[in-house]
Order: structure tokens, then sequence, then C-alpha cells
């Protein structure tokens, strides 16, 4: 039983627009070993093939994909709930996920689908998930969601990848200021998943680690809880006996 409490957890790893999972694998590949070490990591592709031409054409080769379509102001979307009940029924059956990791479009529909499960509106059946990274995140601008989504701080542990050169800049830090108490880590590069240097580095795996002993301290309390309960109702039932 005990081995089966600490066997790695995963992680549902969302690529962005118009690429796929492997890239997303390929991009994450460049950062330390360490920071994911307790984690298994997932990358599947979107579910519609890319509608138009991708920037990493010539730079990794395809299929290409998307996860849904943004309107060219950002200002609405399409086959957004057709990928939202795609994501719950993979999650459903390839988790349980301990977190999730976005890159841009990805992390954009990564912050959603916390938000819609802390309010309960889907993946009843499914933990709660509980550990985020976003790199180049956004919110959606369409108020449909944005008045739902955000009404209240998502309160999952975040950390956001922010570059200064990125054009989605201030996005990524008002998709931040949407969690309680998110880790903010800032870079020079621009909307990329950032090579880290050693400082970058040890703040995220430390921030990782911290998270992975609150997890399992939290999971010892629960089941050390339901045993007194257990046990109490199992006195209860004998004293009503005797």
């Amino acid at each position: 039983m005990e081995a089966a409490n600490f066997a790695k957890k995963k992680i549902l790893c969302l690529h962005g627009f118009r690429t796929s999972g492997s890239f997303l694998k390929m991009q994450i590949s460049k950062w330390d070993p360490s920071i994911f070490a307790h984690f298994d990591l997932d990358f599947p592709d979107g579910i519609y093939p890319a509608g138009g031409k991708s920037e990493i054409e010539g730079i990794f080769p395809p299929p290409y994909f998307e996860w849904f379509q943004f309107s060219k102001d950002f200002s609405g979307q399409t086959n957004l709930e057709a990928c939202i009940d795609y994501l719950c029924n993979y999650i459903t059956t390839n988790g349980p996920f301990h977190g999730l990791l976005g890159f841009s479009q990805g992390a954009a529909l990564s912050a959603i689908l916390l938000a819609y499960q802390a309010q309960g509106k889907i993946l009843k059946q499914h933990p709660p998930i509980t550990l985020f990274v976003s790199i180049s995140g956004s919110k959606f601008k369409d108020p449909t969601i944005s008045e739902v989504a955000y009404k209240d701080l998502i309160k999952v542990r975040s950390v956001h990848f922010v570059g200064e050169r990125d054009w989605q800049k201030l996005p990524s830090e008002e998709l931040a200021a949407a969690f309680d108490h998110p880790l903010i880590v800032r870079h020079p590069q621009g909307h990329t998943v950032p090579r880290l240097d050693e400082e970058a580095v040890e703040k995220v795996s430390s921030w990782i680690r911290h998270g992975v002993v609150l997890q399992r301290s939290n999971n010892v309390e629960i089941k050390h809880e339901n045993r007194k309960k257990t046990k109490n109702g199992e006195r209860s039932r004998l004293k009503g006996k005797l």
C-alpha cells in the first residue's frame, strides 16, 4: 500500500496552437529532468488537424493539431465545448491526473478546466487536480466564459512562466492573477517554452517538491482520519451490542 502511495503521479501536458504533443515533449525536454522527477508526463495531440499554416513548419515535422479555434481578435472561439468534452473523457479514462501543464492555447484551456472542476461543472468523479504549470498562458476574452471561469480565484497551486519579449506577456500576467498565490517565473525570451537557468530550475523544483510533500502529508492525514472514523464506528456498533 505504501509503495502505491508514492508512485509517480501524472501530469497532462497540452500543446500550443497548430503544433503537437510530440513538439511540446521536445520543448519540455530542454528543462532539467529533476523538475518532473516525481511525475509521468502525458502529451496527447489536439483533436483537430491544423486548419492553416503552423509556425513550426520547417522546424518540427508534421502533423500539427489545434484544440479549438479562436477568432482573429481572440474574442470568440469555435469547438471549445467539444474539446472540453473530449479532454474530460481523456482525463477520466487515462487518469487520475495530479496536474496540468499547458503552453499558450494549451495553458488557456488547462486553466478553464481547473476553474470548471473547482466549480463542480466538470470532472465531478475525478480527484481534484491540484497543480498547474502555465507557459505563455492567457484568459479567454469571451464574457460568457470569462465571467464564469474567473469569477473566483482558482485555488490550485500554479506556476506561470512569463516572457519579457512574449507578445502574450500581459495576458500571461492576467492569467496568473486569476489563481490563488501563484508563483511567477520571469524569463527574457519570447513566446516559447524557455530554457531555464540554475536559479529558475531550483525555484521550480523546490516549488514542485513542496507540493508533492504537501500532497503526501494530506493523503496520510486523510487516511489516518478515515481509520479513526472506522475504528470509532466499530466501537459504537460493538457498544450497542453489549
